[in-house]
């Protein structure tokens, strides 16, 4: 049985949300314009919750920075201009978030913006007592992020549960010395997830309530 925390930090896509067709959408859209127009579904999949210059560097190693700078660019653009069409909340995750005790916010790779579209479009934004995404500072498995959330809920990181589905997550969780969370269903590489020996494991948010 997992305790009950004062504070609760989640991740969005293969947490919360199943964006995957939204994002790798997204990409495989920059990548159509490129010599690399053919990568797999799941491959592109894998690299959720990595920073998107983490698969444009491994894509495109001859790229310079600023070359791979401007894919995220127009990554960034197409993304939203999708509307999110193609993504859906996890069974049970809404259901958890809202019956969950403690304060929560969110420790994600995306901006914080489009962090609140999402939260709103289906429905999570009313639970939340703060929204922080990565914006200008190293993201995942950087801890900052964590920090931002913690230093805006006035909350010390013993008080705080982590949850996410990928090794970045359980990094940065490690890092910033708070409690970890995976879940099993989204996105993430069970085996990077375990190297960082996550505090709980969960097959659906709702495990995240009081018996």
């Amino acid at each position: 049985m997992i305790p009950r925390f004062p504070v609760y930090l989640f991740d969005i896509d293969g947490t919360l949300v199943d964006s995957a067709a939204d994002i790798c959408g997204a990409v495989q859209q920059v990548l159509s314009k490129t010599h690399q127009n053919n990568v797999p579904f799941e491959k592109l999949r894998s690299y959720i919750g990595h920073h998107l210059l983490d698969l444009f560097a491994d894509l495109f190693p001859e790229y310079t920075p600023e070359q791979r700078d401007s894919l995220v660019v127009e990554y960034r653009g197409l993304y939203p201009a999708r509307e999110h069409r193609n993504t859906f909340p996890y069974p049970g995750a809404l259901e958890a978030v809202s019956r969950l005790g403690g304060r929560k916010s969110t420790a994600t790779t995306k901006g914080t913006p489009t962090t609140r579209i999402v939260l709103d479009k289906f429905g999570f934004l009313p639970y939340f007592d703060h929204v922080q995404g990565t914006d200008g500072f190293p993201s995942k498995p950087a801890p900052d992020v964590i920090f931002r959330s913690l230093d805006a809920l006035g909350a010390k990181p013993e008080d705080c549960l982590l949850i996410g589905d990928a090794g970045p997550d359980m990094e940065a969780g490690r890092r910033a010395g708070v409690k970890t969370c995976a879940v099993r269903y989204g996105y993430g590489n069970h085996e990077e997830m375990r190297r960082w020996e996550p505090d709980y494991w969960v097959d659906s948010l709702t495990e995240l309530l009081p018996r």
